[in-house]
């Protein structure tokens, strides 16, 4: 058994001042020092930090990691040609090996931002099978985070492999891990493709980028005279809890079949600002009722940075300064737990007992009064912009303490470098 002590608690909800927690894998008692019980474990001093739950990343390419530094001939007039001058070429030379060490960087790093839990979307063109067990071996067994997986299904592939890899990753059944069934895009995906998709899916949920670019929806028109949403709609695949990332230029009716399905959209703002594609319309989302999580795209590793970019975007492509409240951004939030607990099985996001011991401390000395009442707007201003925790639990267990992690850091780095050497070699970067 363990407590953490004289610690700020807020899990977005319950704001205690001066508390404590007593946790194991899950909590088991939290509450206000004045009736901290007599105690004989292990004891975390939080003065001067909070405690908050960790975050989730809930749309990544985990593969991303290893195109770091590398010199690819690049000068993109349109996002398909951002996607075939750089990341098509790059996934189509990763294998399982660099899959792995990819995943070893991309996790610690994660964990270093208060992130233990990934939703990860994965291409590798030499090795598609055993690619999914690769990504779990190093998030959840090695590194102790948690994480679904897929892997994007495309005609740039073996389509057989592909669905062969996504039927492996929904086996997947534990707290821990699971799966999804993954698609990349409508632009790459035949009607062939979707109809055997639709024929074994079942009720598994898809992860899907939609209408990250006009381009989508151009194509989809272009060669099916239907929107990229009614597509997939039509195709059967809009099972519950689908996870449709961007959703850039979809359209109100696009959105309806997305709430009516009970789907979800997961934004990743920074990317889209990095690609030019566009800004999305909260409004349309909202008047939906769609639920909204955040990913990165797998552009970097910082989740609380996304929310604070979700926050000033939205608020920019609807051209309205108060057009997102610290009440609806607090229910996103909340509901990317729900969601995600949903998925595993579990209780996540809250200091409360019963709820799994995945939280963080940040050190924060607040410069004004922090009560109930403001809680939100301390962690949002003053830690959101560099979130960086000084210890992370996952589990119960310390993963990151006074910064510095459990692992043997130097030599994951080493073996990345390696495996990063043969990548861009194959790449055709000496």
């Amino acid at each position: 058994m363990k407590a953490v002590i004289n610690v700020k608690i807020y899990d977005y909800e319950t704001y205690i001042d001066n508390g404590f927690c007593i946790y194991e894998g899950e909590i088991f008692e939290v509450g206000e020092m004045k009736d901290f019980p007599d105690f004989d474990g292990e004891i975390i001093d939080g003065k001067n930090k909070i405690l908050l739950p960790s975050l989730i990343n809930s749309h990544t390419h985990i593969y991303s990691t290893l195109v770091r530094g590398a010199s690819i001939p690049f000068n993109p007039k349109s996002f398909k040609d951002i996607l075939e001058q750089l990341w098509w070429k790059f996934d189509s030379k990763l294998d399982n090996k660099t899959t792995y060490h990819s995943a070893m960087v991309y996790g610690l790093e994660s964990l270093k931002n208060g992130v233990t839990s990934l939703i990860d979307h994965h291409a590798s063109g030499i090795d598609i099978l055993g690619s999914l067990g690769e990504l779990k071996k190093a998030i959840v067994d090695t590194l102790g985070m948690r994480g679904i997986f897929c892997f994007e299904t495309s005609d740039r592939f073996n389509v057989d492999e592909c669905i062969k890899e996504n039927q492996t990753g929904l086996s997947y059944d534990s707290s821990d891990a699971k799966g999804m069934f993954g698609l990349h895009a409508s632009m790459s995906l035949s009607e062939e493709t979707l109809n055997k998709v639709s024929d074994i899916i079942g009720n598994a949920p898809i992860h899907v980028h939609v209408a990250e670019s006009k381009e989508d929806e151009d194509d989809s028109l272009e060669k099916y005279n239907i929107r990229v949403v009614d597509r997939y709609n039509k195709h059967n695949l809009l099972n519950t809890d689908s996870i449709l990332a961007h959703c850039v230029h979809i359209n109100e009716n696009e959105a309806k079949i997305i709430s009516d399905k009970k789907a979800v959209i997961a934004l990743n703002p920074t990317s889209n600002m990095n690609n030019a594609v566009g800004a999305f319309n909260i409004d349309i989302f909202r008047n939906n009722n769609i639920p909204i999580l955040i990913g990165n795209d797998g552009l970097g590793t910082n989740i609380a940075k996304e929310w604070t970019y979700f926050f000033f975007a939205g608020k920019a492509g609807i051209n309205n300064p108060v057009g997102i409240g610290f009440d609806e951004l607090l229910s996103y939030i909340n509901g990317s737990y729900d969601y995600f607990g949903r998925q595993m099985g579990i209780r996540i996001g809250k200091i409360k007992k019963g709820y799994v011991a995945d939280f963080v401390l940040v050190p924060y000395l607040n410069p004004t009064n922090m009560d109930k009442n403001n809680a939100f707007g301390h962690v949002f201003f003053g830690l959101f912009d560099n979130f960086k925790p000084s210890c992370v639990i996952v589990k119960g267990k310390t993963l990151i303490e006074n910064y510095k992690s459990i692992f043997d850091e130097e030599t994951l780095y080493k073996n990345a470098r390696i495996a990063s050497k043969a990548l861009w070699e194959r790449l055709g970067d000496n």
